[in-house]
């Protein structure tokens, strides 16, 4: 079992001091949200609302907290995860937004519906991501089950759509030093 210093998804994950001593001498650019300017969407798939409500709570509190007015958020529902990524690319091809945030929950039931769904929205997703040059968080939940989206979209650090508007807005950043 890894401890949480161990494990590189933790905050807590700490380099190796060889690694971190090379790091240091060369040029490394990452990404912060450091911009409070940026203008941001939420895609949400309206299929499991209970659920899909909980991550959209998580991605505004990430935004949020990331110093983001409410009046730069605009928020898009639609029907189902399998109608996230037309929505995102009409966002998208607006030319408004710096970062996109997409929600939505996919539970696996008996038939390969599941499959397909799940498939052509992370693909949709990262289409329009390449296509547009847009940083797409994905907050999409693909699981098997209520609980295991539930356990994804608890309030805290761990809520998915806390996860995905955070790596938008720090990819947003990235490419805003890359440009």
């Amino acid at each position: 079992m890894k401890t949480e210093a161990q494990d590189p998804r933790s905050a807590e994950y700490q380099r190796s001091a060889e690694l971190q001593k090379k790091i240091d001498g060369l040029n490394v650019i990452g990404g912060v949200c450091r911009n409070q300017s940026y203008r941001v969407a939420v895609v949400v798939g309206r299929w499991h609302a209970f659920i899909a409500d909980k991550l959209l709570q998580g991605a505004l509190a990430a935004i949020n907290e990331s110093g983001i007015d409410d009046s730069l958020i605009d928020i898009i529902y639609v029907p189902g995860s399998y109608e996230v990524p037309l929505a995102t690319k009409r966002v998208a091809n607006l030319g408004q937004h710096k970062a996109i945030v997409t929600l939505g929950v996919i539970i696996k039931g008996d038939t390969p519906h599941f499959d397909f769904v799940a498939g052509e929205c992370a693909r949709g997703i990262a289409d329009v991501s390449l296509e547009y040059d847009l940083p797409i968080g994905f907050g999409v939940l693909t699981v098997n089950n209520v609980d295991q989206a539930l356990a994804r979209a608890e309030e805290g650090e761990a809520n998915k759509g806390r996860e995905a508007a955070l790596a938008a807005l720090e990819m947003a950043d990235l490419l805003e030093r890359l440009s």
